[in-house]
């Protein structure tokens, strides 16, 4: 093969790779837009259980059409339990103790996350069995992370747990009119780990394991013979 010939090849190749590169990170930033985008109607939609639909159903058409969908091969779409206005909270929050312990959990090629703990829901132990600690992910930007566990963890939702708020990744719900946080367990929905190995999440510290089953949010992926797309 001519000096010429390789030279061609090899710029080829770099090409496709660059071109990779660029269409890995465009589909990336255009998946977290329409994420935020989503969370935005769902925080200013009258109706709470009217927002729920629509937004499970636009999860539903990303998890199927978009290029960063997590589905894995084999195919799965999110599916959920039915919509359960009583599991829907505006909290306080409060200060965390002073030896609240921050966490780093282990987040694949990223190396780890650091989880400081920074406040913790108020008064809603009656319901749920014990507070929830609501944490910032330390780094460039960062932002809010709730994740729990909870009675039905790895049975009828994943055993890893669930996300109620990851603001970096634009899922916010919002506050009420006179500031509290609205914590709608409705929304609950899995890492992307749970439909694939390919990645990894970070996951519930046990101090965020309730005692009581919320039936509310998204189910265990339930795992399709043939792939959608």
């Amino acid at each position: 093969m001519s000096e010429t010939t390789l030279l061609d090849t090899h710029q080829r190749l770099a090409g496709t790779a660059q071109d990779a590169l660029r269409d890995q990170f465009i589909t990336l930033w255009e998946w977290r837009r329409r994420v935020a985008g989503l969370y935005a109607d769902v925080r200013t939609h009258e109706h709470p259980a009217e927002a729920w639909s629509h937004w499970h159903h636009e999860r539903a058409e990303l998890f199927r059409n978009h290029p960063q969908s997590p589905l894995s091969e084999s195919g799965v779409l999110p599916s959920y339990f039915a919509y359960d206005a009583t599991l829907r909270f505006e909290a306080g929050l409060k200060a965390v103790p002073a030896n609240a312990p921050r966490h780093h959990l282990p987040a694949g090629k990223d190396g780890s996350v650091a989880l400081i703990p920074f406040a913790m829901t108020d008064n809603l132990a009656g319901r749920l069995g014990s507070e929830l600690t609501l944490y910032w992910i330390d780094g460039y930007g960062g932002g809010v992370f709730l994740p729990f566990l909870d009675r039905t963890s790895g049975s009828s939702t994943y055993d890893g747990g669930r996300y109620l708020l990851d603001t970096i990744k634009g899922a916010d719900l919002g506050q009420s009119k006179d500031g509290r946080v609205i914590l709608d367990f409705n929304f609950a929905y899995n890492p992307s780990c749970a439909y694939s190995d390919v990645w990894v999440c970070p996951l519930a510290p046990l101090v965020n394991r309730l005692p009581v089953a919320i039936e509310a949010g998204e189910m265990t992926p339930q795992f399709l013979p043939h792939p959608l797309r």
